[in-house]
């Protein structure tokens, strides 16, 4: 196997980083009005300048993964983030996962094992030339710009928060696949590092992606919109690894519909995790509103 256990316990750590990162933003940016200047209330929020130096320290851990790994390796495994967030979430919230969600989790996890085991990514070149990259930055821009759009446009909360969540991440995935570049250059050329326009586009996706996940967050609950994001990241750094960096995955056999199983399930799990916290935190708040005193009547 290619991968590099390292690349896979350093991704697992960024994803927990991400996790905490993310359960502090949501809680902070929910108690934003919309209607609000979003950052500037934001920024007087203690719990969500926590949350940003979490996202910090797991982008940093993510690059020292991509550092050793495949993309295609470390961005799937920051799935993982919404196993770690879930359960947090509810604790900040005094709920309990039923166990329909640990099962889902498993089975997420295990798919996530599943694709990284029988697809055995192999890395690529970091340095594809810019007219490698117009096709698929065209086609990454159509579909991130309709998500958002739609997003803000839509009324419903939790499919607000889905989309601008899927949007975001997969500027996110978009970065991450520049990221290896980057990083790179940084380290053998500092000034060519600063004339590339992957640079620019690394910061560019990367603070634009943190913009539309922070109004996921404050838009709609955390079961909507992080599961969006976590798995929005690894498709959209897919899509580049394959298309751009010439990254591969084993297709001979049954290891390409395995593969397709796989991926599947994780789309699947992930859409059904949403789905049962949002019942599940439907389900606590009817319990609260009827378990709450009646106001006394007007005499």
């Amino acid at each position: 196997m290619t991968a590099s256990w390292l690349s896979v316990a350093l991704a697992l750590v960024s994803a927990f980083l991400f996790a905490c990162a993310s359960v502090a933003q949501q809680s902070a940016a929910a108690s934003v009005p919309e209607g609000t200047s979003l950052f500037s209330a934001l920024i007087r929020s203690p719990r969500w300048w926590v949350g940003v130096l979490g996202d910090g320290g797991g982008f940093a851990v993510q690059i020292a993964a991509l550092w050793v790994g495949s993309v295609l390796v470390v961005q799937p495994l920051l799935v993982t983030a919404l196993l770690f967030a879930l359960p947090m979430s509810a604790k900040l919230a005094g709920r309990v996962l039923p166990g329909s969600t640990w099962a889902l989790a498993v089975l997420l996890a295990a798919a996530l094992a599943v694709f990284i085991v029988v697809g055995d990514p192999s890395e690529g070149t970091t340095d594809a030339p810019l007219s490698d990259w117009i096709g698929p930055l065209i086609c990454a821009a159509v579909v991130i710009g309709s998500a958002a759009v739609v997003g803000l446009l839509v009324s419903n909360p939790g499919a607000r928060a889905l989309l601008l969540g899927a949007a975001g991440g997969l500027l996110f995935g978009l970065a991450a696949a520049l990221t290896k570049f980057v990083t790179d250059l940084v380290e053998s050329d500092l000034l060519g590092a600063l004339g590339a326009w992957q640079t620019y586009a690394l910061v560019g996706s990367g603070v634009l992606g943190f913009y539309l996940q922070q109004r996921a967050f404050q838009v709609g609950p955390l079961s909507a919109s992080l599961p969006a994001v976590t798995i929005g990241e690894p498709l959209g750094a897919a899509f580049i690894g394959i298309t751009v960096l010439d990254e591969r995955i084993r297709t001979e056999g049954a290891a390409l519909p395995t593969i397709a199983v796989a991926v599947s399930v994780m789309l699947v799990t992930t859409i059904l995790l949403s789905r049962t916290q949002a019942s599940t935190r439907i389900e606590s708040e009817s319990v609260a509103g009827a378990s709450a005193p009646s106001a006394a009547p007007d005499r």
